[in-house]
């Protein structure tokens, strides 16, 4: 006698995966319809743009806020990690979040109507929002996301309707019923449906944002205009750079870095395109009259060249965001001599076209022995635009977060006590003159160098100050002196080199500097806030 064999689980695992496909499919539809939504509201602002102006670019005014608002320790580290690529990892992580934001939108729009149209227009506000309070907004510029808020929650409305269509038709079998089967025809019509719209209006909206952002990216006609203008030659040229300022040592940093090469840290998410025929500097506050230039004004003036190493407070020991040109420009304590400042006032506060503040020391920039410029040329160029083009302020002996302000338009003479710069409130100090650092470049660390004679090599630098004498020690040795490269002046850095006969086996190398009034380097280490690292910088080699 037989008996029934039982029924396993195993004719249903069948169904049951065919129940989990199908949901995760209708997830990745629902989330693709979000996607596509967003992809709408960014092209049809940006085509807005073309008509009303590109400060209506919602995309790099929510990049701006980010980076205003992002706590201060967030943005060290991103500089520290990145370096001058901050901007491309900031770009690349705020797609990322607002793809997955986006995806979100479009699955609670189908689960919870209307959750992901309540989320698209939330974003559309913050939008508008972040357009609206920039520097020199003004209220057309909210036009582009306004309108292309209202069309991506029309077009989210019609692509979650097509879907529930083509789900309704072709539903799929309840897990606790698999024998149920789908309906064939319909559900494959509706599906190409879906997917026609979604990948049309997808394409269409990506290749009508891409076109309208390349017509809306102002820097384009600027670079070409920047490319054509030719600069006056100077009043008071700068000493030639000697023979002896280079070092023949290979991977030695070079005296004067390339424009492409000059470190950028700036709070600019998308470099401000200016025509300089349209750009104006205007002085004004504790001065007993208002002056007013023109970048025209401004090629007239007797300009003069100076060489000048600039460096960024964010800078760690050793670090790389430091960097030597040929600077082109105007004295600022001209300028200043002009308007007639009044007496009491104590700092120039410096404004961008984008809205960033520098407040540097008033007594700097009036002092005739410090070269601060209304810089105009870099390296015997016009400013590249990324630099500050037309015109920017280049202090030597400051900081940049306190004097360098790139696509300058306003010098407010005003004080301490009455107003601040944009990084000051952040944590950072208010005066911010540079300190005293040294470099090794070559070998570089970890690296393995072969035995016998090795140039142990680098750069050392305080502007404004010089620097007298570089020392580098091995293993903790006695300090052996290092030979020191000419320079320019004492606003730029030294290269400097020792000869030095290695040994086999795992070494330390440490540098130190001196300055021209005798400070020595300090040796404890101190994080770059809130007014710039210090420390000796070592390096470990082998040799073998």
């Amino acid at each position: 006698m037989t008996r029934d064999r039982p029924v396993t689980a195993t004719a249903d695992e069948p169904a049951v995966t065919r129940v989990r496909r199908a949901r995760r499919g209708r997830t990745v539809a629902a989330a693709a319809t979000g996607v596509v939504s967003v992809l709408v509201l960014l092209a049809v602002a940006e085509v807005a743009a073309v008509v009303t102006g590109p400060e209506g670019s919602p995309l790099p005014a929510v990049g701006q806020v980010v980076i205003d608002l992002a706590p201060a320790p967030v943005k060290d580290a991103t500089i520290a990690v990145f370096g001058t690529a901050d901007k491309l990892a900031l770009g690349v992580l705020l797609g990322l979040l607002l793809l997955a934001v986006a995806a979100l939108a479009g699955v609670l729009q189908q689960r919870r109507p209307p959750a992901g149209s309540v989320v698209v227009g939330a974003g559309g506000v913050l939008a508008l929002a972040a357009v609206l309070t920039r520097a020199g907004a003004e209220g057309a510029d909210g036009v582009p996301a306004a309108l292309g808020t209202v069309v991506a929650l029309l077009v989210l409305a019609a692509l979650s309707a097509r879907l529930r269509r083509w789900q309704a038709v072709d539903a799929p079998p309840a897990a606790h019923d698999p024998l149920v089967a789908r309906a064939p025809g319909p559900g494959r019509v509706e599906r190409r449906t879906f997917l026609t719209w979604v990948g049309v209006t997808g394409a269409v909206a990506l290749a009508a944002g891409t076109a309208a952002r390349t017509v809306t990216t102002a820097a384009r006609a600027v670079g070409d205009l920047r490319d054509r203008l030719g600069l006056p030659a100077p009043a008071r040229p700068a000493p030639a750079v000697p023979a002896g300022a280079s070092l023949d040592v290979p991977g030695i940093t070079p005296y004067l870095t390339p424009n492409a090469d000059f470190y950028r840290i700036d709070t600019a998410l998308q470099v401000p395109a200016v025509d300089p025929g349209t750009w104006r500097l205007r002085v004004h506050g504790l001065v007993d009259r208002e002056v007013e230039l023109s970048y025209e004004d401004l090629l007239a003036l007797p300009l003069v060249e100076h060489h000048a190493t600039l460096s960024c407070v964010s800078n760690e020991v050793g670090g790389d965001l430091v960097g030597t040109a040929l600077w082109l420009g105007w004295p600022i304590r001209e300028v200043l001599a002009r308007a007639g400042v009044r007496d009491g006032a104590d700092m120039v506060l410096s404004t961008s076209v984008d809205g960033f503040t520098a407040g540097t020391p008033l007594d700097v920039l009036q002092d005739d022995g410090v070269e601060a410029l209304l810089a105009v040329g870099m390296n015997g160029e016009p400013l590249p635009l990324e630099h500050g083009f037309p015109v920017r302020m280049v202090v030597p002996g400051l900081y940049g977060y306190v004097s360098a302000t790139k696509w300058v338009t306003s010098l407010e003479v005003t004080r301490f006590a009455d107003a601040e710069g944009y990084w000051t409130p952040r944590g950072w100090s208010e005066r911010g003159p540079v300190k005293l650092q040294s470099r090794i470049d070559v070998p570089r660390g970890r690296n393995t160098v072969p035995t016998g004679a090795v140039a142990v090599a680098g750069v050392a630098w305080q502007p404004h100050v010089g620097v007298s004498r570089v020392e580098v020690r091995v293993d903790g040795g006695p300090w052996q002196r290092a030979e020191l490269a000419d320079s320019t002046s004492a606003d730029t850095w030294r290269q400097w080199v020792l000869r030095w006969e290695a040994s086999p086996g795992r070494h330390e190398l440490t540098v130190r500097a001196t300055d021209a009034d005798g400070v020595v380097q300090p040796e404890a280490r101190r994080a770059p806030a809130p007014d710039g690292a210090e420390g000796w910088h070592t390096v470990v080699v082998d040799v073998a």
